[in-house]
């Protein structure tokens, strides 16, 4: 039984994500954890010592948590009708974050879909706040799924690595399942760095043709970006599916960080899966 957590705001775009999610593994015994966390709009000391203008404040807020839980939890079961699916509802008072963080622990989670941007998310951002934070603290597999996305199978993935860190069957098992159940195929891309892999790279790319085995196409490009590299890839042939390791030395990281990435314009129009590294 597949254990995944959709956390909601209940924008459009995380009940997009949710869609995606029960439309990708819909031949997959699942159990879907529907998430949300809530904490006052004006969140001042007073509360945690109860004053009297505070007092049930959280109660009310835990009951409209609760109720919209409910009523998206009976509007998906209608729509989607699947016995191979369960849903339970989970209201916290916490942040998002972190409760991310407990719900996977606690209820051993294998997977997290939710979208890149919540309810306030402007249209310049690549990724909301909660969202980069979710994938860079997540250990487990995150899949983002950008606004208005219409659902598409992942046939053709786009997979893209410097052959810098040691590929292991844990760390690639979400990538394959997905390929596997889809029929799908793996493009693996490569940024060429204007010089031959060394010894370690080498080796890295044989574990990775081991591993991903007949379902794999390797391409190899020249060094303009791997930004550039991914959104000119995506041109040329449609992809379903992105799919990259978190790492903290190699490209993952730094999509987070630097500003330039605002100004070449990364072009994330399909679902992003970030497997962790283990």
């Amino acid at each position: 039984m597949t254990r995944i957590l959709l956390p909601t705001d209940f924008s459009n775009n995380s009940i997009e994500a949710i869609t995606y999610a029960m439309l990708v593994y819909k031949e997959i015994e699942c159990t879907f954890y529907l998430m949300h966390t809530y904490t006052p709009a004006v969140y001042h000391t007073e509360y945690l010592l109860g004053s009297p203008g505070q007092i049930g404040l959280g109660d009310i807020l835990q009951e409209n948590s609760l109720s919209q839980l409910e009523e998206l939890k009976n509007n998906l079961a209608n729509e989607h009708k699947n016995p191979k699916h369960a849903i339970i509802v989970h209201s916290a008072f916490n942040t998002l974050v972190e409760e991310i963080t407990d719900t996977v622990e606690a209820e051993n989670i294998d997977l997290i879909v939710m979208g890149t941007k919540g309810a306030t998310g402007a249209k310049e951002i690549l990724f909301g706040t909660n969202t980069v934070h979710v994938i860079k603290k997540a250990k487990r597999p995150v899949i983002v799924v950008p606004p208005k996305f219409e659902y598409e199978a992942p046939k053709e993935i786009l997979f893209p690595t410097d052959y810098e860190i040691e590929f292991e069957t844990n760390m690639l098992a979400p990538l394959l399942a997905t390929s596997q159940q889809h029929k799908a195929r793996i493009n693996v891309l490569h940024v060429r760095k204007g010089y031959d892999l060394n010894e370690a790279e080498e080796a890295h790319k044989d574990q990775l043709k081991k591993l991903l085995g007949n379902t794999a196409l390797f391409h190899e490009v020249p060094d303009n970006g791997i930004i550039e590299a991914i959104n000119a890839f995506q041109v040329k042939q449609k992809i379903n599916l992105l799919v990259m390791v978190q790492n903290k030395h190699t490209f993952m990281e730094r999509l987070f960080i630097e500003p330039i990435i605002k100004k070449i314009g990364f072009h994330v129009t399909v679902p992003f899966m970030v497997l962790p590294q283990n």
